[in-house]
């Protein structure tokens, strides 16, 4: 269907503009999109407009503000014939269903609970997680430090702009309670910048996501560095030996453009996808808030991800990138736009405000976040009304 869909459209555009070749793909109800003009190269997919899916998001701590919020990633796993999603707000929740069009709502929404007390007391985020073959959970959090510049006011919330860090955690209960492992990827003191135009970061890394590689050899981190620094400024990586999960503290090395030699504690990597626009000023531009999967069907991995259009984190656009090698920065293809900031907001006015956490989704058993097939759920802010198709 969607070949003979494709052919009819190529066959119609011949070469036009990619205004024309967008328009005959609506009047079929279709939005094709080629990564590249080399097609061999790169594989392309097709959107579709879908019934609305909505993540049961957290509960807000604000009760006069509404519950539901997706405020990150929002990983998932599967037990037996049981998927497990967590949702985050200041701090993570956890729903389950027996798939993703049936979970729990926000009012049965689990409160996860953890052996060091301090992290009741932090605003942290779980971004991403990993399911061990004995079911062993494993969590990595995004923790937001807010007050070190002592700002309350300006254009962010009071306390901000906030440095952020990366931690580590474990669950051996499907992750309602967890051990903290400490955090592994964080900036030194001296890199913070308060005299900053960004509205949320004065410095850190984080806003990521983490997946292992084919053989369980190495944790990849793909995370967002706000360094002082505009060479240090954009999507980063990181790597961990498998075999230190349990014990992950100093154990992280991060990518510096030529080897991993980095610590991830108070280390300096090098971007892969640089920032356009140093985000200490109001203009800033870069890539954010990655999401990785491993593409059954295309036997690629593919990143999806977020990119500002300036430091009030307004949406420029959704890009999607593709590598067959997990661990190398440079095999990675250039980042290219699939969706504009208008194609964004004015998809759902109800449910999508900001285009923030752009997130895929399997729908089909044992696919996650994670690991998904050719056709998967688009999510932004937890909002699903797209499917998308890959095709080869």
């Amino acid at each position: 269907m969607q070949k003979t869909v494709l052919s009819k459209i190529s066959n119609e555009w011949r070469g036009g503009s990619r205004r024309d070749f967008l328009k005959l793909a609506g009047s079929y109800c279709v939005t094709p999109f080629l990564l590249s003009a080399n097609a061999e190269a790169n594989p392309g997919f097709v959107i579709r407009k879908a019934p609305l899916v909505r993540l049961p998001g957290a509960k807000n701590p604000d009760p006069h503000k509404k519950e539901g919020v997706t405020d990150c990633n929002s990983p998932s796993h599967w037990v037996n014939n049981t998927l497990y999603v967590f949702g985050s707000l200041l701090q993570p929740w956890r729903t389950s269903g027996p798939d993703l069009f049936h979970l729990k709502p926000v009012s049965e929404v689990e409160e996860l609970q953890f052996d060091n007390p301090e992290l009741k007391r932090l605003s942290i985020w779980i971004e991403s997680s990993h399911q061990d073959e004995d079911g062993r959970l494993y969590g990595w959090i995004h923790n937001e430090l807010p007050n070190l510049c002592r700002k309350s006011g300006g254009v962010g919330p009071a306390g901000y702009p906030a440095v952020v860090r990366m931690g580590a955690l474990r669950s051996d209960d499907n992750g309602l309670t967890w051990k903290d492992l400490g955090f592994i990827i964080e900036d030194p003191a001296s890199s913070i910048l308060c005299d900053t135009e960004d509205t949320w970061y004065a410095g850190g890394m984080g806003d990521f996501c983490v997946l292992p590689d084919r053989a369980r050899e190495w944790f990849y981190f793909f995370f967002a560095h706000y360094g002082n620094k505009f060479e240090d400024q954009g999507l980063c990586l990181a790597r961990m030996r498998y075999g230190d999960r349990d014990n992950p503290r100093t154990k992280v090395w991060m990518w510096t453009g030529v080897d991993w030699s980095e610590p991830g504690l108070g280390g300096r990597p090098k971007p892969f996808f640089p920032a356009a626009q140093d985000i200490t000023h109001a203009d800033g531009q870069i890539f954010w808030g990655p999401v990785v999967h491993w593409n059954t069907y295309l036997k690629k991995y593919v990143m999806f991800l977020n990119r500002i259009r300036n430091t009030k984190w307004e949406t420029e656009g959704l890009y999607v990138s593709y590598s067959s090698d997990l661990g190398n920065p440079h095999a990675w293809s250039h980042p290219v736009k699939f969706m504009d900031r208008e194609e964004i907001i004015h998809a759902d006015p109800e449910h999508i405000h900001s285009g923030w956490y752009v997130e895929v989704m399997g729908t089909h058993p044992g696919e996650t976040d994670k690991l998904a097939g050719r056709t998967v759920r688009l999510f932004v802010e937890g909002a699903s009304i797209w499917e998308i198709e890959f095709q080869k």
